[in-house]
């Protein structure tokens, strides 16, 4: 077995040639919040960055970490090396803290239960890491948020329901209210602890109102969100409440409402209620607020109105269609709230006056520039980590800051981050494939194959995989424009109805207009593995089941990529199969004119102790048949994702049942460089590799359909192969 790489021509096709249209956001690096943990703790523990705020220098940020009990500090004085400071035990678990001058103040969550709410507000000294001072709000907190000159805090006392009680709805007592606390010289005077009532005010459920969201402008006016009770409540410099209005409801169309494994953005909902969750001032007269919806509601976008309540502009479906164009929809949540908004914040940045909007289930930042607020206009969309819930801005050192909440590596996923952006005066580095400009909505996500066509360079066929299992589509992309666009959809139907059932990881062309897939199956969820033959509108025309040689050792692990040589069919496995020895996956045959089967074996590499390697493509090119190796590592040193070539010449199958030939391999390239680029973490999943007419290579990743995934795809090419 030969390990020597091989060398090509390489450039990474994300940024746009020529001269600078206008400044963006780019990611500039991602801080693991594992990372503020202690040498010997227990690092496997579930951690979370929830809400992240900046010092007042902008060079420090301490995010709340609700599963810990703690919060993180993270000094970012070299933004592109953020230096963890470690975290600090509050004694119950923290909401959301702020600084003011060189205090830290939290809002603490101490409830024994829902009936029984209680909470804290603690006063930390960052540079001791010891707290200072401790003061009882009377009450679960949830958002707390200071005046614009630190002269007081602001708490939502949420009070919140038990979402398993009854039908989960409202009232359910206690109510909550809004504490506003003066602060001075570093001190919060809880002696001078102001209650205001807000109950008797909303339309729904008036007796049991649930701040969920506050914010304070320059004037020292504070804004409150009701979330369940679909109200906005503005509170006056004296602490009484000055003006409230119900957030209203929403008919949203052009919208997917079922889940089922398809991407049909055809339904309508409502009128449903917005059911805000962040609010934020965007002048003296404005306010914005992000409608996740709780509840009964959510309407899948933001909106802006005055503070005397009338609408003055609204989303709509726009926002979560901008998603979809990126391949962030996560069709998991279409019967619910799709796409999330849920954090939000505000900012000025090249005098551009913007607001940032969180969606949790897509995990990406929407910013747009509200220089006119009945008109705001999406500027671009940022990758964030997985469910990006708080968001600080920090103009006066062009820098963005999201906490993404969200930890799966129990279960295989990438863990918690806090990921920085800087405003630049540079193209956006993403999307790097979108299927913006398409004449009609195209839902994709989940890019799992990747072919070139025959003649026309940088156009190729992608296809996705069992995300969408009852609407698996083929692809076209032209990679010629940066980013890469996606020009058409073409579903795959049997006898005219989209096929159900498909998990394709693999397409190759037929040579007559047509396509070859390959279906990895997974028999426990009656998938059966399978090769497909389509013609150019999507028709199956010929399926091929696996023979019994083959199918008496299956696992769900099944093909990963097919290639064509001659008239023979090479699939890649991804994974040792029963009758397969350690270390060793099959490339396996198929016949078409002779419809036999055969095999070899090709060697793995070791993977990290814990974690599994395999293959996920194989693309036949000249003399080579080029493999992508790669482990099933998201986000850590260990991870191994690895371009491989095949000499052609030793693709000479054995019959299945005896003792296979093993082929030898040369690396190609190691894909975590390019995995890196655009400053993230290392995703697992490189799925798709081709080369097309011009002899260019490209490669692209599975987003899983943005289930418990970030949703990025990286679209990329390595140069021309020689």
């Amino acid at each position: 077995m030969h390990l020597r790489p091989v060398l090509l021509t390489s450039f990474f096709a994300l940024v746009a040639s020529g001269a600078l249209a206008e400044s963006n956001f780019n990611r500039i690096t991602s801080f693991p919040v594992t990372a503020n943990m202690e040498a010997g703790e227990d690092m496997a523990r579930e951690s979370s960055a929830e809400i992240v705020s900046a010092s007042e220098d902008g060079m420090t940020l301490v995010y709340s970490d609700s599963p810990l009990g703690v919060i993180g500090l993270v000094d970012i004085t070299d933004p592109r090396a953020p230096r963890a400071m470690g975290n600090i035990e509050m004694g119950g678990e923290p909401t959301t803290a702020v600084f003011i001058g060189d205090r830290v103040f939290a809002g603490v969550n101490t409830s024994e239960s829902f009936a029984n709410p209680s909470g804290k507000l603690v006063t930390i000294d960052p540079a001791t890491r010891e707290i200072t001072a401790e003061c009882d709000l009377g009450g679960q907190p949830d958002a707390v948020a200071k005046a614009p000159d630190g002269s007081f805090l602001a708490v939502a006392i949420e009070n919140e329901r038990d979402e398993d009680l009854g039908d989960g709805g409202l009232p359910q007592m206690p109510a909550g209210f809004v504490v506003k606390l003066p602060v001075r010289d570093g001190v919060a005077d809880c002696a001078a602890k102001q209650v205001i009532d807000v109950t008797g005010l909303a339309d729904i459920a008036p007796e049991d109102p649930e701040p969920e969201f506050v914010d304070v402008n320059a004037a020292g006016e504070i804004v409150v969100t009701l979330q369940e009770n679909n109200h906005i409540v503005i509170i006056g410099v004296d602490g009484t409440v000055s003006a409230h209005f119900s957030a209203g409801e929403v008919t949203v169309e052009g919208i997917d409402t079922r889940r089922n494994g398809a991407l049909e953005f055809t339904g309508t909902k409502g009128p449903i209620p917005r059911e805000p969750d962040a609010v934020k001032w965007i002048d003296a007269d404005h306010v914005a607020f992000a409608n996740e919806g709780d509840w009964n509601g959510g309407t899948r976008g933001w909106s802006i109105f005055r503070r005397d309540g009338t609408p003055v502009w609204d989303a709509g479906a726009s926002f979560e269609h901008a998603i979809i164009e990126i391949g962030h929809y996560p069709e998991h949540r279409s019967h619910s709230k799709g796409v999330e908004p849920e954090g939000m914040e505000t900012g000025s940045f090249g005098g551009i006056p913007m607001v940032f909007v969180a969606s949790e289930r897509s995990s990406v930042v929407g910013v747009y520039d509200i220089t006119d607020p009945a008109a705001p206009r999406l500027h671009q969309l940022l990758p964030s980590g997985i469910s990006p819930e708080g968001i600080v801005a920090i103009p006066q050192r062009n820098l963005l800051v999201t906490a993404n909440e969200f930890d799966g590596r129990e279960d295989g996923s990438a863990g918690s981050h806090v990921m920085i952006y800087e405003w630049q005066e540079a193209p956006a580095a993403y999307p790097t494939i979108t299927a913006a400009g398409a004449e009609t909505l195209i839902g994709w996500g989940a890019l799992s194959g990747l072919v070139a066509d025959a003649e026309r360079p940088g156009i190729l066929y992608a296809v996705s995989d069992s995300v969408y299992a009852n609407q698996a589509g083929i692809y076209t992309i032209d990679a010629s424009q940066t980013p890469a666009r996606i020009t058409a959809k073409t579903v795959v139907t049997r006898n005219g109805f989209p096929a159900q059932k498909l998990d394709l990881e693999g397409i190759a062309l037929t040579g007559d207009g047509g396509f070859w897939l390959a279906s990895e199956g997974r028999t426990d969820r009656l998938t059966p593995h399978a090769i497909l033959r389509v013609d150019g509108r999507g028709e199956i025309r010929q399926e091929i089941g696996l023979p019994p040689e083959l199918l008496n050792h299956e696992i769900r692990f099944g093909f990963e990529g097919v290639s064509v040589l001659g008239d023979t069919l090479w699939l890649a496995v991804q994974r040792e199969w029963k009758d397969d020895p350690k270390g060793f996956a099959k490339l396996v045959a198929y016949d078409t004119q002779e419809k036999t089967w055969g095999a070899v074996h090709y060697p793995l590499d070791s993977p990290a102790d814990g974690a599994w390697m395999g293959l996920s493509e194989i693309t036949i090119h000249g003399d080579w048949a080029y493999v992508i190796e790669r482990d099933n590592r998201i986000g850590t040193d260990e991870a191994v994702k690895r371009l491989y070539r095949v000499p052609v010449a030793q693709l000479e199958p054995a019959e299945l049942g005896g003792t296979l030939p093993v082929v030898s391999k040369e690396l190609v390239r190691d894909l975590i460089p390019d995995l890196l680029v655009l400053n993230g973490y290392v995703q697992d999943k490189v799925e798709g590799f081709a080369i097309d007419a011009a002899g260019i290579g490209w490669a692209v990743t599975d987003n899983d359909g943005v289930q418990d995934a970030s949703g990025e795809t990286l679209f990329w090419s390595i140069g021309k192969v020689e």
